[in-house]
């Protein structure tokens, strides 16, 4: 899960892995965004495909990880936004949006296009913006 911060608070991720990629420099890299302390918002137009498995070490790397910054997960992560124009495969999302939500503790959103998950995303910022101002 390579991720792009060049645009934070819009940060964009890919699922597209080369066989050797280090997820240690994904996790240093994710940790980077959050120690920023600002509300960001996560955007990947590569969503995991049905194939996409985790080997048993990596999924208890990654919930090990999850559990070390929970709270900075569930207060800085305003979401993640997964670009697929498939109107069909975005339905098809929707459930797996509540388990989603549920273990990494930010909410999973759909957009058909950049242009609507760009519009999502500043909502999202402003919204924080606003509720951090009162």
């Amino acid at each position: 899960m390579p991720l792009d911060s060049t645009n934070f608070p819009l940060v964009w991720m890919s699922y597209d892995e080369g066989p050797d990629h280090d997820h240690d420099e994904d996790f240093e890299a994710f940790e980077a965004n959050l120690k920023r302390g600002a509300p960001f918002v996560l955007l990947t137009d590569s969503a995991p495909t049905e194939d996409h498995e985790h080997s048993q070490e990596e999924k208890k790397r990654t919930s090990l990880w999850m559990k070390k910054h929970k709270a900075e997960l569930r207060t800085l992560v305003l979401a993640m936004i997964v670009i697929e124009p498939s109107a069909a495969k975005r339905l098809a999302f929707k459930p797996f949006g509540v388990a989603f939500a549920k273990f990494w503790g930010y909410p999973m959103r759909l957009a058909s296009s950049r242009e609507e998950a760009m519009e999502i995303a500043g909502k999202l910022l402003s919204e924080r913006g606003r509720s951090a101002i009162a």
